[in-house]
């Protein structure tokens, strides 16, 4: 999944950067304000992850920005401010959840990982499809309790479908969430990676739904 890092401190930036694509996500970085807020207005990520001290237009009026034009990605401040007013005032202007500096990477990302959850509806890191199981914290797909080795590519486009259970998800919106920004992203690219993944873990788990995209049902009533 595509995540937007909004981080001024290029040593935090560039560590957060390689931890996030460690566990699997993809990362596009913004260095200001106007420019974080232009790519959440512009572009689709499954989440931010917003600094409030920023050159230019600061965190929370990027914030403020993306909530009054009704975007609604998930936003984890992480800032080094720590007193408790300004964490209301973030949570009150449209924050989801807040972590001050220093942190620890594994709190992150597993903060990260609870907020994509919830956003999509889920409440588990286990997500069950039929004989197919996908455990978003230790990054393992199975078939029938059998482990299934899939490529980063791979694993990132069936936890997506998985996460978005019994919703049509366009092509688009795949090559959206797959690739970085800066990738040159192949027409041809999403139907490949399909077919591979479909070789790996059976036909079953992807439908296509032809002019509109793919689809995992939902195993919830």
């Amino acid at each position: 999944m595509r995540i937007l890092l909004v981080e001024d401190d290029e040593r935090v930036a560039e560590g957060v950067s390689a931890v996030l694509n460690a566990a699997g996500f993809v990362v596009d970085r913004a260095r200001d304000g106007e420019d974080a807020w232009f790519r959440g207005e512009t572009e689709s990520y499954a989440a931010a992850i917003l600094d409030l001290g920023l050159p230019g237009l600061d965190g929370l009026s990027v914030l403020r920005k993306w909530r009054a034009a009704g975007q609604r990605l998930p936003v984890l401040i992480l800032t080094a401010r720590g007193d408790w007013s300004e964490r209301v005032e973030g949570i009150d202007a449209g924050a989801d959840d807040y972590l001050p500096k220093p942190f620890r990477m594994e709190e992150l990302v597993a903060r990260l990982r609870a907020l994509i959850r919830r956003a999509a509806g889920q409440a588990s890191a286990l997500l069950v499809h039929g004989r197919i199981a996908l455990d978003t914290r230790r990054m393992a797909v199975s078939v029938d309790g059998v482990p299934i080795h899939l490529s980063p590519q791979e694993y990132r486009l069936v936890s997506y479908l998985m996460q978005h259970a019994g919703r049509v998800v366009s092509q688009l919106e795949l090559t959206e969430q797959l690739y970085a920004q800066d990738f040159e992203r192949d027409s041809n690219a999403v139907e490949v990676l399909v077919g591979r993944v479909r070789r790996k873990l059976g036909t079953e788990l992807i439908e296509t739904r032809r002019g509109f995209g793919y689809l995992v049902e939902s195993d919830r009533p």
